[in-house]
């Protein structure tokens, strides 16, 4: 029997990037039947205070155009702690220039240790671009991680 293995995303507030990552990745990664299962938290859960309900409305919009159901959208927003790093065999961070600062700070042994991608949040890209984006790296991701 092959153990499952986890990914966790990681963003500022655990509302928006990470949350689809995550979502998206186990869609595919079911399909592809990997034994890898994603989370995702946030570095700065603090900066979410105005976020209204659980998840964005964008991945909420975004999965329902590509007819995803998914039960982690009704839990609301987590922030990391040092257990969701050390029970992950890959962590992802969803933007570098963003979220290197918040491991530096708050989980400085992890800093080095996280992939780093570059998607934009909502003031520096429309959701479409910004979803598009997870999504393709989301696919390449399990694809990497199907390969023998």
């Amino acid at each position: 029997m092959t153990s499952v293995r986890r990914v966790l995303f990681l963003c500022t507030g655990n509302y928006y990037r990470s949350r689809y990552a995550h979502i998206l990745f186990n869609h595919y990664a079911g399909k592809a039947n990997l034994h890898w299962v994603a989370d995702s938290r946030a570095l700065a859960i603090e900066l979410g205070a105005c976020n209204i309900g659980p998840v964005s409305k964008y991945v909420l919009e975004a999965m329902s155009s590509r007819g995803l159901e998914c039960t982690s959208t009704a839990r609301l927003p987590i922030g990391c702690q040092t257990t969701d790093l050390m029970s992950a065999d890959k962590v992802i961070a969803l933007k570098e220039a963003e979220h290197r600062p918040y491991l530096r700070q708050k989980f400085p042994d992890w800093e080095d240790r996280v992939t780093y991608w570059h998607v934009h949040d909502l003031d520096k890209s429309g959701p479409a671009e910004a979803l598009a984006l997870i999504e393709r790296r989301v696919i390449e991701l399990v694809e990497e991680l199907g390969r023998p």
